[in-house]
């Protein structure tokens, strides 16, 4: 690798059973897998439990954050990740549906994509919208990223104070901002 590495943040997230292991043994897995994609693992937070989204759509999940340095486009490494998936299991069935295994592109840097516009049009949709309709392209920062204590939390472990290049908030503004009930119920593996 040269020395032109970005950052970016995975959201990891498991609540299905793959091949007789638990969640949390698919997640230590996938960083193995994601490790071998020419990325750098700088940091891993804790595992967490976390309640199933939205309720009652599955077994609770165990979720992390990974920071990773990549020489990648932020699209070269969400195929990567796809790919990981698909290595796992994960069948893209149902939007916010149960899963073997689930890695989101949370944040690449401060970068905005594709443009400011579009990033605004997703982070304004109602929640029946956004239940409804996924985009056809990477949209970045996450645009639910501030409402989901599930990547909060783990977020919070590794870069606490990244700072939201269009809320200009800190991960760890945005946890507090958070209902505490929904802060409280990620709770340490």
């Amino acid at each position: 690798m040269s020395n032109s590495l970005s950052n970016a943040v995975i959201a990891l997230g498991a609540n299905l059973n793959l091949r007789g292991n638990g969640p949390a043994v698919t997640l230590r897995s996938a960083l193995d897998a994601i490790s071998r994609q020419d990325l750098v693992i700088r940091a891993v937070s804790r595992f967490f439990a976390t309640p199933c989204f939205p309720a009652g759509a599955g077994p609770d999940y165990v979720n992390a954050a990974a920071l990773i340095a990549t020489e990648q486009s932020p699209a070269e490494l969400l195929r990567g990740l796809h790919a990981v998936e698909h290595e796992f299991g994960r069948e893209r069935v149902q939007r916010w549906g149960m899963r073997t295994l689930d890695l989101d592109l949370v944040c690449f840097s401060d970068q905005v994509l594709p443009d400011r516009a579009l990033f605004d049009h997703w982070l304004t949709l109602s929640p029946e919208a956004q239940q409804q309709k996924a985009p056809d392209q990477l949209i970045l920062p996450h645009p639910r990223l501030q409402d989901r204590a599930f990547v909060l939390v783990p977020m919070a472990d590794i870069v606490p104070d990244w700072r939201h290049p269009v809320l200009d908030r800190t991960v760890s503004q945005m946890v507090a901002d958070l209902p505490a009930d929904e802060v409280a119920a990620v709770t340490p593996l």
